[in-house]
C-alpha cells in the first residue's frame, strides 16, 4: 500500500509476485545459521550424525560428545522459521524427524538466544548475530569441522545459511535509492 519505504525479509519471498506488484527484492547478505551452545559447553565441533542423535535424545550428557558432565537441554524454534526451514534443509537426519517432546520449542528468536544465554547445557538452532551480540554467552559450534565465519559464508564452505533481502518500490525514491548504494558500498 505504499506505507513503508523499505521491507525486509529472509525467506517465503515470490519474487513473480512481487515484481508484478511494482517492487524489485534485493540480496544484501548471507547470514550463517548456527547451532548455539551455551558458553559453558566446551565443545568445538558437531557431526550432522550428532546433532540428530541430540534432536532424537540418543545423546543426552555433554559428556558423550567429548565436553563437560553436563545434561545437553535440546532447543529448537517452530519449523515455520527459517533457521529450521535450513538446519533440515541442509541436514539429511533433520528433514523429517518429528521432535520428541524433551525438545524444548521456542517461539521467538530472543526467546532461543535468551534461554542460550542461561540454561546450563542448553543447544539450540540460532544465527552467528545472535552469537556475535551474546557477549559471550553463547558459543557457535563448527559443523562438520567448518566454522561459521564469514570468510567461510562467502566462500560456501559453511552452508547453513539464510538470505537476507530488501524490498522497494520499482523504482526505489532518491532516499531510498541513497540508502541501498549505501548498503552495497564497502
Amino acid at each position: 500500500d505504499g506505507k513503508i519505504d523499505i521491507a525486509m525479509a529472509s525467506h517465503g519471498l515470490n519474487v513473480a509476485q512481487i515484481e508484478k506488484q511494482g517492487m524489485v527484492v534485493h540480496e544484501i547478505a548471507k547470514v550463517a545459521v548456527v547451532f548455539g551452545l551455551n558458553a559453558g559447553v566446551a565443545i568445538a565441533n558437531i557431526t550432522d550424525a550428532q546433532v540428530c542423535d541430540i534432536y532424537l535424545g540418543k545423546v543426552t550428557n555433554w559428556k558423550a560428545l567429548g565436553g563437560p558432565d553436563l545434561a545437553i537441554v535440546p532447543m529448537t524454534r517452530p519449523d515455520s522459521e527459517v533457521d529450521t526451514e535450513v538446519v533440515r534443509e541442509k541436514i539429511p537426519c533433520l528433514a523429517e524427524l518429528q521432535m520428541p517432546e524433551a525438545v524444548k520449542v521456542m517461539p521467538k528468536a530472543g526467546e532461543m538466544a535468551q534461554a542460550l544465554a542461561a540454561t546450563a547445557g542448553a543447544f539450540g538452532m540460532t544465527t552467528m548475530t545472535v552469537v556475535e551480540q551474546s557477549q559471550g554467552k553463547v558459543r557457535a559450534v563448527s559443523l562438520r569441522g567448518i566454522a561459521p565465519t564469514a570468510d567461510n559464508v562467502r566462500q560456501q564452505r559453511y552452508t547453513l545459511t539464510r538470505d537476507s533481502f530488501l524490498v522497494v518500490k520499482s523504482p526505489p525514491s532518491p532516499a531510498v535509492g541513497r540508502f541501498l548504494d549505501f548498503v552495497r558500498s564497502a
